[in-house]
């Protein structure tokens, strides 16, 4: 089939690789120049399937209000709230329940163990060699943050997942460089899980679908769905010139973009930009730097080496503007960084003023209000979906993108996607 994909951050890139792979005749069109521009530019890495959970979770609402009066809150709300934000804020609230959290957990979860494996397969058969490593590491800063993680240590004996509980003198052998003068109460090693460049990877992925026949149509603009033919796509590019593009599928991974790409053909899916914040910076001294990566539990915030760059990123802020930085946000990168690896990287900073040998990121990740992302069909007739999974994109990617695959091929995928589709909007 001639088949369409609109958006090329890592979800559209590995499902136009797959589709490929099936054989089809795959166009993908994204807006930016070129592919993990926006979600996928600069996120933290982690591919931790036992933490990928539901940010919609008993006791989250109670957490969120605390951290609104936090110097260094993990997340954030920020003006203007639109409509729009205010109504996905009420839906994410009644989702914070016990039952529908357990529910979607398991669906995220199931997701994301499946789709690190789809993920080696790839990296192994097409020998993508991209930054990673092996290894991450949960920081407890008190024994107040080690009480309060051991529900989500059950969560991770449920899933099978393998981590031990250390002290901190075992935590400094796994990662030598952690700061001496820092104390904690010890940490969670998760041995199998794993730290990868995300943008990185879908750039060379990219470039083997290309070798596969995928065809990319960089700085295009896809108008909304025409419900008369919504798989013929109005296309507008550079030159502001609109063509007008026919295929036998459409599959939207267009980020939060996909909204209004969907609303014209009668789906009102309720997706919001939940920014997050980056910085990434040379390694000064690599003695000094993580070996892999660690998450401060405390202020969620994740420290990861990225081949000769360290990475620190975290914050969630509902609100906004995408253009506009808050300040307080990067500082908290800076203050994590400071107080677990200080001698990492090269900051370039001189009275407070960054120097440009280091990024600062903020990029939205698509979220839906109760967590897990929709993928597969419609329900209308041509248009598959593959959207909406937030700050777990590249953990889930791999994974969704060979159910789409399989879906629009007619085959029965081999993970269960109970709940992962278009009818739990209804629910």
């Amino acid at each position: 089939m001639r088949v369409s994909v609109i958006g090329a951050g890592i979800v559209g890139v590995t499902t136009a690789f797959e589709l490929a792979a099936d054989g089809h005749e795959v166009t993908v069109f994204e807006r930016c120049s070129a592919a993990a521009e926006e979600s996928s530019f600069a996120n933290a890495g982690v591919i931790a399937p036992g933490y990928v959970t539901p940010w919609a979770a008993p006791g989250m609402p109670a957490k969120v209000a605390r951290y609104l009066l936090s110097d260094y809150a993990p997340v954030r709300m920020s003006l203007p709230l639109s409509a729009a934000s205010i109504a996905w804020i009420w839906k994410w609230f009644r989702a914070c329940n016990l039952d529908t959290y357990r529910a979607n957990r398991a669906r995220m979860q199931r997701l994301a163990f499946y789709s690190r494996k789809r993920l080696h397969e790839i990296a192994a058969r097409s020998n993508l060699d991209y930054d990673r490593s092996t290894g991450y590491m949960v920081m407890l800063r008190s024994d107040r943050d080690r009480k309060l993680v051991q529900p989500g240590l059950q969560v991770l004996r449920e899933a099978g997942v393998t981590f031990h509980e250390i002290d901190a003198q075992a935590a400094r052998a796994i990662e030598p460089a952690l700061n001496a003068d820092t104390q904690f109460a010890g940490a969670i090693h998760l041995p199998q899980d794993e730290v990868g460049n995300c943008r990185q990877f879908a750039l060379l992925l990219k470039s083997e679908s290309q070798s596969r026949g995928v065809r990319f149509e960089f700085n295009s603009t896809v108008a909304p769905l025409d419900p008369a033919a919504p798989s013929s796509l109005q296309v507008t590019n550079a030159e502001n010139i609109a063509t007008r593009w026919k295929f036998d599928a459409v599959v939207v991974c267009g980020g939060v973009e996909s909204a209004q790409l969907l609303r014209p053909v009668g789906l009102r899916v309720p997706l919001a930009p939940v920014y997050g914040y980056s910085i990434s910076a040379p390694i000064r001294e690599p003695l000094n730097a993580p070996r892999s990566g660690i998450m401060d539990e405390r202020f969620k915030v994740a420290v990861s080496r990225m081949g000769n760059r360290v990475r620190v990123a975290g914050s969630a802020e509902i609100g906004g503007s995408p253009a506009k930085k808050r300040a307080a946000s990067i500082q908290t990168l800076y203050k994590v960084l400071h107080d677990w690896f200080p001698g990492a990287a090269q900051l370039g900073r001189t009275n407070g003023v960054t120097g440009a040998t280091v990024q600062e990121w903020k990029g939205a990740r698509p979220m839906l209000p109760d967590g897990p992302p929709l993928i597969g069909a419609s329900g209308v007739p041509g248009v598959w979906i593959n959207l909406g999974h937030g700050s777990s994109g590249w953990a889930l990617a791999c994974g969704s993108a060979r159910v789409v695959a399989d879906l629009v091929s007619g085959r029965a995928p081999e993970v269960d996607i109970e709940g992962l589709g278009i009818e739990r909007l209804g629910a």
